[in-house]
């Protein structure tokens, strides 16, 4: 796709699931990829099989919900691969319970992972971006966030704030050459959605899903990379504070 050879990205999450999916991708079409996530060891292996492939890549162990932390990895790959002109969040944590079964621990937990964490890493990249007066980001949120889902009620309405926070960003930088579009996968075959999903009553939920659904299939973490990289390429240089469901036809909006 246009104008990604040679950009520097930062795809957050990126150890597993849809995050290591896009970061090979983004790294297919020539960028050079910082790999955010706390999971070390397939942070490193997934870094690791890029540049096994000939293209550039990099882990950062860091924990998103850490504003400091975010700052000095941020700062680190801008050392190594220079400034960063397209971000991906994506990494995020959820477990299924009903809401009041909850308590504020619980809470607190799904808020640092899913809203503060993407608002920390976005505050720390766009000022550098604002500044350049070029840069571009997919935050991926949930079609949680824009139709609910039962058990996810904060994780829930982590996504719907993601999805007003691109909206509301992407009016006040557009003047600034930075825009911003959101992303919202349906039922996903990822860590997230398999913990929900275990014993016997989870496999009839997983089927009861797949009927639902009018492909007939959950998504797989190659469902997304290439919607994300076209919403990073010039190709979609005139589109800013959209939201674009992915969901098998799931979810449809229009």
């Amino acid at each position: 796709m246009r104008g990604l050879k040679d950009r520097n990205v930062l795809v957050t999450g990126a150890a597993n699931g849809i995050g290591a999916a896009t970061a090979r991708r983004l790294a297919e079409e020539g960028c050079a990829v910082g790999i955010l996530d706390v999971d070390s060891a397939a942070g490193e292996d997934v870094a690791g099989e890029i540049a096994a492939r000939g293209a550039r890549a990099s882990f950062y162990p860091v924990d998103i919900a850490d504003y400091d932390a975010v700052l000095r990895a941020v700062e680190s790959f801008e050392a190594a691969f220079g400034p960063v002109s397209f971000l991906v969040n994506n990494a995020g944590w959820d477990r299924a319970c009903n809401f009041l079964d909850t308590g504020p621990d619980f809470w607190r937990k799904i808020v640092a992972i899913n809203l503060f964490g993407p608002l920390n890493v976005t505050h720390v990249v766009l000022r550098g971006m604002a500044v350049r007066a070029f840069g571009r980001v997919v935050n991926v949120a949930s079609d949680a966030g824009r139709v609910g889902s039962s058990g996810e009620a904060v994780y829930s309405a982590c996504k719907g704030g993601i999805i007003a926070l691109t909206k509301t960003l992407a009016r006040e930088l557009v003047g600034k050459g930075v825009i911003l579009n959101t992303i919202c996968p349906g039922p996903t075959d990822t860590a997230i959605l398999r913990s929900f999903l275990e014993g016997a009553e989870g496999a009839r939920i997983a089927e009861a899903l797949k009927r639902a659904i009018p492909m007939r299939r959950l998504g797989v973490p190659e469902d997304y990379p290439g919607l994300i990289a076209f919403l990073l390429s010039d190709d979609a240089a005139y589109m800013t504070g959209q939201t674009i469901s992915v969901s098998g036809g799931l979810t449809m909006h229009g």
